[in-house]
């Protein structure tokens, strides 16, 4: 915008400064000609007064040698011979008008100007004593013509010049104050977007801004005041499961010894851990997601057999049949440990929740250069719509299922700039392949195309 109106202001004033300055150059430039040539008609005058008293030589050459175009060598009377025979005509000076401009003159006798070789001659007619007409011819040189021309040419192209700058700076400080409050809000608008909640933009500028400005702020109020309201939410619906959770925990307590007893209370208690994770971070308005920073994160073959070995009993119980592979040597991601083992408790207990016993599965981890894959498949019935099955939430079509699960998983791949895809897996149901990025995007981006490698390796073994 700022640049659009310099562009503008500076074609208007161009086409101004043209309008007015070719014109009045053109005046300029015949004001110095007349200026000349009235010059020359003057000292024209002067001789032609002492042409009207005498037309004697040496008076004659007195009066031009008396006048400045005369004593310049500029001035030339041309005196006819008088009547009669034996007469003749008289030259006084320097003449260089020729004798067909002279008589013209006399056959019509009024004063004319004629170009002569470096200017102009004036013939100015005069009647004599004898009646006849003498001429008095005044040279004025081409330089005398232009005389001043050029300096005040270049004084009007300096004041049109100033005039296109002048017109150039104004509209360049209206445009800025006019860019100025449009890129405050939209920097404003983007930190909004990139969660800077604290974002806001004076209310200043032009009225159109400052109404926009004014909105935005309204906005930014009401979003913090809605986020507000959500994190109270969140914590008060997960405050309310304590309760619950506690009665849990007692009957865990009373169940004695054995393995499905310590599985038991060991669930109850990670429960009640998840539960004062959402509180505290509903309190204190932070992402439980987030990128890890540099030192952060967590070993994923050492959580991948954690978890494996805590739903192997569930498992053994319904007859699945389970392979694991990959997690035989440290895989380090950027991934803090407690959300790690939330998406994969939520792979797993999808596995086990939307499959018939005896279903079994396998999870796969690869790690390369730029990216960790996680496959996790089943011979199950496979998903008929993949992309309902990642679209945040339920709208009530999947009975038994917050639609909450991938979600989470998805989460936890953006963190690190991956991402999470279904397919059909190799034992005949659903792959679910997780991205984990190591270097950012560009690094996911890679690891995909190389998981897809992998996934067609394993269907070419298979």
């Amino acid at each position: 915008m700022r640049w659009a109106l310099v562009k503008v202001a500076l074609a208007v004033t161009v086409m101004v400064v043209v309008a007015f300055a070719v014109p009045l150059g053109l005046v300029i430039k015949e004001m110095a000609r007349d200026r000349a040539f009235t010059n020359a008609e003057r000292q024209a005058a002067a001789i032609g007064t002492s042409l009207s008293i005498t037309t004697d030589r040496a008076q004659l050459d007195r009066a031009v040698a008396s006048t400045q175009a005369g004593a310049a060598g500029r001035l030339a009377v041309h005196v006819p011979a008088p009547p009669g025979e034996g007469g003749r005509a008289m030259e006084i000076g320097r003449g260089r008008a020729t004798g067909e401009d002279l008589d013209t003159v006399r056959r019509v006798p009024r004063a004319s100007t004629t170009e002569v070789p470096g200017g102009y001659a004036l013939l100015q007619p005069t009647a004599i004593s004898t009646g006849q007409i003498a001429i008095v011819e005044v040279y004025v040189p081409e330089d005398e013509v232009t005389n001043g021309l050029t300096t005040a040419w270049l004084v009007l192209a300096g004041v049109g010049l100033a005039l296109v700058v002048g017109s150039v700076a104004v509209a360049d400080r209206l445009g800025l104050r006019m860019v100025q409050p449009a890129r405050r809000l939209a920097r404003a608008a983007h930190d909004l977007g990139e969660g800077h909640l604290g974002a806001r933009v004076p209310e200043d500028g032009p009225a159109e801004l400052k109404s926009a400005a004014v909105a935005f702020n309204s906005m930014a109020d009401q979003v913090v005041q809605l986020l507000a309201n959500e994190r109270e939410l969140a914590a008060d619906l997960s405050h309310r499961l304590r309760t619950p959770l506690t009665v849990l925990r007692l009957n865990a307590a009373s169940l004695g010894e054995g393995p499905a007893a310590e599985q038991t209370r060991a669930a109850v208690e990670q429960l009640e851990r998840e539960v004062d994770t959402i509180i505290r971070t509903a309190r204190e308005a932070k992402p439980q997601t987030r990128a890890a920073g540099p030192g952060a994160g967590c070993d994923a073959s050492e959580v991948v057999r954690e978890r494996m070995e805590f739903w192997s009993a569930l498992a053994e119980d319904e007859g699945r049949k389970v392979r694991l592979a990959g997690v035989d040597r440290p895989v380090r991601i950027p991934v803090a440990r407690p959300e790690l083992v939330a998406a994969l408790d939520a792979l797993l207990g999808n596995v086990f929740r939307h499959t018939p016993e005896g279903t079994a599965f396998s999870v796969d981890v690869h790690n390369g250069e730029d990216a960790v894959i996680v496959l996790v498949s089943d011979a199950g019935p496979g998903i008929a719509d993949p992309d309902a099955a990642l679209a945040r939430g339920n709208s009530g079509a999947r009975d038994g299922s917050t639609g909450l699960g991938l979600d989470i998983v998805r989460r936890v791949a953006e963190s690190t700039g991956g991402d999470v895809r279904i397919g059909h897996s190799v034992l005949g149901g659903t792959e679910v392949r997780v991205w984990i990025g190591l270097g950012g995007r560009g690094g996911a981006a890679r690891g995909r195309r190389r998981g897809r490698g992998v996934s067609r390796r394993r269907r070419a073994a298979a």
